[in-house]
């Protein structure tokens, strides 16, 4: 057994109380100016201030001393929606949609969601792979040590199937905790177009059983929205994955409000995301049912579009998550910590409350706050350094990274230095 005691360092965390942090116990965050953590064999043993902790007798068989030399120490970053399994980027549809063309009229040219699912279907396992690694190592890299990887760019069995099994892969073959979610019904095939209903029959009868089949993802997950599925399409797939065991996740009301957060809220989905059209009924029924509202200000960011009401959302309670959405289409980025300044900037969220949003409560977005997301007692030790006082640094040092040092389960796997 290896025991390690990171001392010196300025601890920030928000604690595991049983349930996402909500309402004025958003930004509740515990700070040890002088702290410490111990960690045995990767678990959290002990946390707080070095002088209390350092008469316990467990700091007699330290093994490993590390000095963190005052910097700021943070959980990992918990990033609970992404779309990292993509084949190509779409880098001229951006400057195309920078000079105003419509998305339906790049559409018509190859270009929209429909141009990565053609690039996915045509790609090898082996590329998909390479790509997905990259990408997850990048986001590791930016201080996030568990996220959420959905399929969707497939929508057929068979790519769906090709898509989990190479997010499983990764999670099998890098120092980051990967949950899958499946997304068959991320948009409508082209060969469905006459037809949707029949598309949506061969998710719930076909593609959800071989998915629960195969047993790789956790999370069911749908795009409700004009255009794509709507509110009573939503409710057959999503209604069918929990049949079969996957908990539940939902795109909704992010361009139009079809009540995407009450259906969430009707199903007791465990999130929902984007939520920028939310009205306050679907938003006081995401809170009585205990929904989680994953936020995602990069692709508002992205796509030029007014940020999610997320101090409305405290202020009614409503537990918030940030997440990437890092996506080819309307959010290229792995990086947390932009996500984070956007959050305080242009969603008027404290730095407090961002950082429970993009820790403990992304965490239990995806149902891994059992392991990750704070920084308490038989937790993973999985937590960053920063070149900063607090994690206001995030917000304030705009345009880099802060991040120094990232560890996971108590080793590190990645630092600025070397």
């Amino acid at each position: 057994m290896s025991t390690k005691l990171f001392r010196n360092a300025r601890i920030h965390t928000p604690h595991d109380n049983g349930s996402p942090l909500s309402g004025i116990s958003q930004g509740d965050i515990s700070i040890y100016e002088q702290g410490i953590l111990l960690c045995r064999d990767g678990i959290i043993k002990h946390i707080g201030d070095e002088r209390d902790l350092l008469k316990s007798a467990d700091f007699k068989q330290v093994d490993i001393e590390i000095d963190c030399e005052g910097h700021c120490l943070i959980p990992g970053f918990v990033d609970p929606h992404t779309h990292m399994c993509f084949a190509k980027t779409r880098e001229k549809e951006f400057v195309q949609r920078l000079r105003g063309t419509p998305y339906l009229e790049i559409l018509k040219q190859g270009g929209g969601i429909l141009s990565s699912v053609n690039a996915v279907r045509k790609i090898s396992e082996d590329e998909l792979y390479e790509i997905t690694l990259n990408n997850v190592m990048s986001a590791m890299r930016f201080g996030t040590t568990t996220l959420e990887i959905k399929s969707g760019y497939g929508l057929n069995t068979e790519t769906e199937l090709k898509m989990l099994r190479v997010i499983d892969k990764v999670n099998k073959n890098i120092p980051v905790d990967i949950v899958a979610t499946f997304l068959g019904a991320h948009a409508i095939d082209s060969a469905f177009n006459v037809d949707p209903e029949r598309f949506v029959t061969m998710i719930v009868e076909e593609m959800i059983p071989a998915v629960a089949e195969q047993g790789i993802a956790k999370f069911c997950d749908v795009f409700c929205e004009k255009g794509v599925f709507s509110v009573e399409q939503s409710r057959r797939i999503l209604k069918a994955a929990k049949d079969s065991g996957m908990k539940l996740k939902m795109h909704a009301d992010e361009v139009y409000d079809l009540g995407g957060g009450a259906l969430a809220a009707e199903l007791k989905a465990t999130s929902a995301d984007h939520l920028l059209t939310s009205n306050d009924e679907s938003i006081k029924a995401m809170v009585d049912a205990g929904v989680i509202a994953t936020l995602l200000p990069a692709t508002c960011y992205s796509l030029k579009k007014t940020y999610a009401r997320a101090r409305e959302m405290v202020i009614a309670g409503l537990p918030i998550a940030l997440a990437t959405d890092c996506n080819p289409g309307s959010s290229y980025t792995e990086s947390m910590p932009f996500v984070f300044g956007l959050a305080v900037m242009n969603m008027r969220l404290m730095p407090e409350e961002a950082l429970t949003a993009a820790t403990l409560n992304a965490a239990y977005a995806i149902n891994m706050a059992d392991k990750a997301g704070s920084l308490d007692i038989g937790k993973q030790a999985d937590f960053l350094l920063l070149q900063g006082e607090s994690p206001a640094v995030l917000a304030y040092h705009a345009g880099v990274s802060p991040v120094t040092a990232i560890y996971k389960k108590g080793e590190i796997i990645w630092n600025l230095k070397t």
